[in-house]
């Protein structure tokens, strides 16, 4: 897994999970392939992969369909009660999807808390999100996608 550099980081693994807050909510630092990273609070339920919602305090939320605010992949089983690192920008993320997905699509919320799909839904892109890889079986962590300060607003874009 990569590891953290930065001026606010001495070293770290985005993998750990804290079961006491080791930075400020909302630190953020990059790995030596530029992608970077915020530090948040963990959720009920959260895996690897899964994707959430966070507000103005750090706290987060498994995205669900029409949920709205700034999104993040978590890099870990942060769980309640524990803290741990979030991608918000560049490819470094493998993630779960609900459906197959193809390569190169734009990515949109599902009713299925922490996970993502392809078919377009009013209100549910997911701004700043593709997928850079294909995923034929549904539920599993292997979609591999890019991001750039995804956020989600409730919507109808397109």
């Amino acid at each position: 897994m990569p590891s953290l550099i930065g001026p606010w980081i001495e070293s770290g693994d985005t993998t750990i999970v804290d079961t006491a807050k080791k930075h400020e909510l909302g630190t953020r630092a990059f790995d030596a392939n530029g992608n970077e990273y915020i530090y948040l609070t963990g959720v009920a339920n959260t895996v690897s992969g899964y994707w959430v919602t966070f507000d103005e305090l750090h706290i987060t939320t498994l995205t669900v369909a029409d949920a709205k605010g700034r999104v993040a992949i978590a890099m870990a089983a942060t769980v309640a009660s524990t803290y741990g690192w979030y991608l918000i920008y560049g490819t470094r993320a493998t993630v779960y999807a609900s459906s197959p997905i193809t390569n190169n699509a734009q990515l949109y919320l599902s009713s299925s808390p922490g996970m993502v799909d392809d078919a377009d839904v009013a209100g549910d892109s997911i701004i700043g999100a593709w997928a850079r890889s294909a995923l034929t079986t549904a539920g599993t962590a292997l979609l591999t996608v890019e991001l750039s300060y995804p956020i989600v607003t409730d919507t109808a874009i397109d």
